[in-house]
């Protein structure tokens, strides 16, 4: 029955979120902050439905002064709620094309400035890449992006894609990475109240003279970095619990 109450909630959350949203995207089209307000829409009335509080963390470290990339960890759709809650100002994120013909979210998701990419066209793919460079430099916004690709259902993380450590060295903006807890471990919409799960955004990694010979070890140390800091944060949340247990 919770489970079944959970689905028409969330049904309802999609219908309202997406609406405000288009609203939205409609009266200002593309603006770089539309996304941030989507998200948080979709995350507020969302993570009550689904029973997960979430905890942020590090979110002083989100410059202020310059655009940059974020880079983080993917584990399902239910992260449209979980990470939609710490997005942060003036920042969009990169989707599939396919994404676009979704009704209601794949208009409001286009209309709210996210860059769109064909990947199975790598000349559209590359164009795609340009446009992220020139948000970047020119326009002061930040891109969010998933690097594993796809989810990897809270089951560590997948090897990164090369996509974002190429646009960051190539705009010379900092990359931060944003970590989440495992927070699938455990959930279940038949729960009455699911774990928490924690969000935080790492110091900013500077990009600043470094070339494309430099890509495998940015990659290599940013998903070293947040793997450690994913198995920490799931430590204190282990621990939380057994506190609360003794």
């Amino acid at each position: 029955m919770i489970k079944l109450i959970r689905y028409l909630l969330l049904a309802l959350d999609f219908i309202i979120g997406s609406v405000l949203g288009l609203l939205i995207g409609l009266v200002r089209p593309f603006h770089p902050t539309n996304s941030r307000w989507c998200a948080a829409i979709y995350a507020k009335l969302g993570l009550p439905i689904i029973g997960i509080k979430v905890h942020h963390r590090g979110v002083e470290n989100f410059p202020k002064d310059r655009s940059f990339i974020v880079v983080a960890n993917h584990q399902s759709n239910w992260d449209l709620f979980v990470v939609g809650s710490i997005v942060p100002d003036r920042t969009v994120s990169l989707g599939k094309k396919s994404l676009k013909w979704i009704p209601l979210f794949g208009q409001l998701y286009w209309l709210a400035g996210n860059v769109l990419i064909d990947r199975g066209n790598a000349k559209k793919a590359l164009e795609a890449m340009d446009i992220t460079k020139t948000a970047l430099t020119k326009k002061r916004t930040n891109i969010w992006i998933f690097a594993e690709g796809t989810r990897n259902h809270g089951k560590n993380m997948l090897p990164f894609k090369k996509g974002a450590f190429v646009t960051a060295i190539h705009a010379g903006v900092p990359i931060v990475p944003v970590c989440t807890s495992s927070y699938l471990d455990g959930f279940s919409l038949s729960n009455a109240q699911n774990p928490d799960a924690i969000v935080k955004a790492l110091a900013p990694i500077e990009t600043t003279g470094m070339t494309k010979d430099d890509i495998p070890a940015l990659m290599e140390r940013t998903h070293a970095l947040m793997l450690e800091q994913i198995k920490d944060l799931d430590a204190e949340l282990a621990n939380q619990g057994a506190s609360k247990q003794a």
